[in-house]
C-alpha cells in the first residue's frame, strides 16, 4: 500500500513525460527508446542501465535536457526498488541538467522533486519531504498532478500524527476529484481513515464501502489493496472475523499487484487476526517473505551502482558526437500549430455551445410567456368578473356597503385586471416587506410562521422576473402548507451565497409521501423556478414535515 504514491509517479512520468520525450529523442537518442520499453515491460533493472547509457550520449550530443530526463527515470526507479538514499542522488544531479525558468521543462521538475519527496518520506525526514512536495506542487499546472502531490502529502502527516492537517488536505482533495471515480475513491477511503484515526468511534464504514464499491468496479487493483487494508484496521477491534476477511483478500491483491511490501502488511494483519493454527504458518511465510525482500532491495542497490560505474567506465566506447537535429525544431513547431488549431477548435465549440444555450432559454422563456398569457386570459375572465358580480351584490346590500371587505374584493379584482392586461406593477413597496406580509399572512393560531434573513439588501440585484416567480413560489408553497401539512410551525430562511440566492422551507406538518404530484399544486412551481434558471429540491425523507431548497441566480 504504501507504494501507491510511487506508482503514481511512474504513471505521472509515463503519461506527463514520455510522449514528448520520445517525440524529442526519436531519431537522436535509440537508447532513451530502449529504456522506456524495458521501463514499460517491467523489466527495470534494464531500463535502469539503458537510461544511464542514454544520459551519456545525451551529454555527447550537448543535450542537457535529455540527461536531466534520464536521471530522473533512475531516480524514480531506485526509489521504487528500495533504494532511497540513491534515488535520492540521482534526482538532485537531474537538477543541474534542467532550467527552472523554461515553462516546458516544469513537468520534469514536478516528478523530479516529487520523487525527492517520498524517498525522502520512506528515510523518515517527514520536515523535508513535506517541503519537497511544495515545490513539486509549485512546478504543477495540472489539477490531478496538483492532487497526487497532495495526496502523498497528508500521508506525510498522517505518519507525523498531525491528523487535522492531513484531514484538511483529504478535505480539499475531495472536493476536486470528483470527475476521476479513481481519485475519487482514494480521496474518500483516505478522508475516512483520518477521521476515524482522529476519533476510534467515527463511524467510518460508508465511507470506506463507497470507496471499495468504486474501486470494484473501476477494477482498481491498487485502490482495491488500499481498501481492503483500511477496512481490515477499521474493523480489528470492532468485528475481528470481517477483519480477517478483509485481510485476506489484500493479500490475495498484493500477489496479484507482486508487491512485497503490501503482502508484508497483509500478512501482519492476518498473525494479529488468525487462529493460532493458522499465526505460525503466516509468520513463517512473513518471515520468509521479508528476508527476501530485504535481500532484493540490497542487491538492486548493488546491482545499480555497479551499472553506474561500469557505464562510466565503458562509456568513450560508445559515445559519439551528434549535432542538434533540425527535424527535432520542425517536430516541435508541428506539434504547437496543431495544439494552436485545437485550441482555436475548442474555442470556436465553446462559443457556439453558449450561443446555443442563449437561443434556447430565449425560446423557453416565450414559451413561458406564451403559457402565462394564455392563464391570464382565463384569469380575467373567469376570476376577474367573478368577482365584479360578488362585489355588485355586495353593493346592493346596505348593511355591507362600506364593509372593508368590499374594498379588498375590489382590489383582487383590479389585481386580475393588471395581470390580464399586463400593467406594471408599482415598485413603491419594497419587496423584502411585500414577501413578509404575503407569507406572515398564513399564520394563525395554530401555525407560526418564522422568516429568517429577509432583508432590503438581499433583493437588490434580483430582476423584476425573478421577484415575480419567487412571490408566486412561495406563495403556492404556504397555500400548499395551509391546506395539507397541519404544521405548527414553518420557518423561511433566505441567504445569499456568492452570486446565489437560497431560500430554505421547513416545516413541522405531516410531509408529502413520496414524490410531489401534479395535483397537489407543488409540481407548477418547476416551470417557474426553470424561466430564472434556478432549481428546486423537495427533501421528503425527514422523519417529519418538510424540507425544500429554492436556489437562484443573481447578476
Amino acid at each position: 500500500m504504501k507504494r501507491l504514491s510511487t506508482l503514481f509517479l511512474l504513471l505521472l512520468i509515463g503519461s506527463c513525460i514520455k510522449p514528448s520525450l520520445n517525440e524529442e529523442s526519436k531519431k537522436e537518442n535509440p537508447l532513451y527508446d530502449k529504456a522506456f520499453e524495458y521501463r514499460e515491460s517491467g523489466r527495470m533493472d534494464s531500463a535502469f542501465s539503458y537510461f544511464n547509457q542514454a544520459k551519456d550520449l545525451f551529454l555527447a550530443q550537448k543535450d542537457s535536457v535529455g540527461a536531466g530526463k534520464c536521471l530522473i527515470n533512475m531516480g524514480i526507479i531506485s526509489t521504487d526498488k528500495g533504494d532511497y538514499f540513491g534515488g535520492q542522488e540521482l534526482s538532485i544531479n537531474a537538477l543541474q541538467y534542467l532550467n527552472e525558468e523554461k515553462k516546458e521543462q516544469s513537468k520534469y521538475f514536478r516528478s523530479n522533486f516529487n520523487n525527492l519527496a517520498i524517498a525522502t518520506f520512506k528515510l523518515k525526514d517527514y520536515a523535508r519531504a513535506l517541503r519537497l512536495y511544495d515545490d513539486a506542487i509549485k512546478f504543477s499546472d495540472d489539477s490531478l498532478d496538483i492532487r497526487i502531490c497532495l495526496n502523498n502529502k497528508a500521508k506525510v502527516y498522517q505518519d507525523m500524527k498531525d491528523y487535522k492537517m492531513s484531514l484538511e488536505i483529504y478535505e480539499a482533495i475531495l472536493t476536486g476529484a470528483h470527475k476521476n471515480q479513481i481519485e475519487y475513491a482514494r480521496a474518500l477511503s483516505n478522508l475516512a481513515k483520518t477521521k476515524w484515526l482522529i476519533n476510534s468511534n467515527y463511524n467510518a464504514e460508508t465511507e470506506f464501502l463507497t470507496a471499495l464499491k468504486i474501486r470494484q468496479e473501476e477494477k482498481d487493483l491498487w485502490g482495491l489493496n488500499a481498501s481492503y487494508a483500511h477496512l481490515a484496521d477499521y474493523y480489528t477491534a470492532k468485528k475481528p472475523a470481517i477483519a480477517l476477511a478483509y485481510a485476506q483478500k489484500m493479500y490475495q491483491v498484493a500477489k496479484q499487484l507482486k508487491s512485497p511490501a503490501d503482502r508484508l502488511q497483509a500478512l501482519q494483519k492476518l498473525i494479529t487476526l488468525s487462529l493460532s493454527n493458522k499465526t505460525k504458518e503466516y509468520f513463517e511465510t512473513y518471515q520468509k517473505l521479508a528476508d527476501s525482500l530485504e535481500t532484493a532491495r540490497n542487491a538492486a542497490k548493488n546491482q545499480f551502482a555497479l551499472i553506474r560505474y561500469e557505464t562510466e567506465k565503458n562509456k568513450a566506447d560508445f559515445l559519439k558526437a551528434k549535432a542538434e537535429n533540425i527535424e527535432k525544431q520542425k517536430d516541435i513547431l508541428l506539434r504547437n500549430i496543431g495544439i494552436a488549431t485545437l485550441a482555436l477548435c475548442l474555442i470556436m465549440g465553446y462559443f457556439l455551445y453558449q450561443r446555443r444555450q442563449k437561443n434556447l432559454r430565449q425560446e423557453k422563456e416565450i414559451e413561458v410567456k406564451k403559457t402565462e398569457l394564455k392563464y391570464v386570459k382565463k384569469v380575467h375572465d373567469g376570476v376577474a368578473n367573478g368577482l365584479y358580480r360578488i362585489m355588485n351584490k355586495l353593493d346592493n346590500q346596505e348593511a355591507l356597503k362600506d364593509n372593508p371587505i368590499i374594498n379588498e374584493i375590489e382590489e383582487l379584482y383590479e389585481q386580475s385586471r393588471d395581470i390580464s392586461y399586463e400593467r406594471p406593477r408599482l415598485k413603491n413597496q419594497p419587496f423584502n416587506e411585500k414577501i413578509s406580509e404575503i407569507l406572515k399572512s398564513f399564520a394563525s393560531e395554530n401555525t407560526r410562521v418564522i422568516l429568517v434573513g429577509n432583508s432590503a439588501p438581499l433583493w437588490e440585484k434580483v430582476s423584476e422576473q425573478a421577484k415575480d416567480e419567487i412571490e408566486h413560489i412561495l406563495q403556492e408553497l404556504m397555500v400548499n402548507m395551509g391546506k395539507h401539512s397541519q404544521a405548527s410551525d414553518v420557518v423561511i430562511k433566505f441567504e445569499q451565497v456568492q452570486q446565489k440566492i437560497n431560500i430554505f422551507y421547513t416545516d413541522n406538518g405531516i410531509g408529502i409521501a413520496g414524490k410531489p404530484q401534479p395535483k397537489n399544486g407543488l409540481t407548477n412551481t418547476g416551470t417557474r423556478i426553470d424561466a430564472i434558471g434556478g432549481t428546486i429540491t423537495f427533501d421528503t425523507k425527514v422523519e417529519k414535515g418538510l424540507k425544500i431548497q429554492i436556489s437562484f441566480p443573481v447578476s
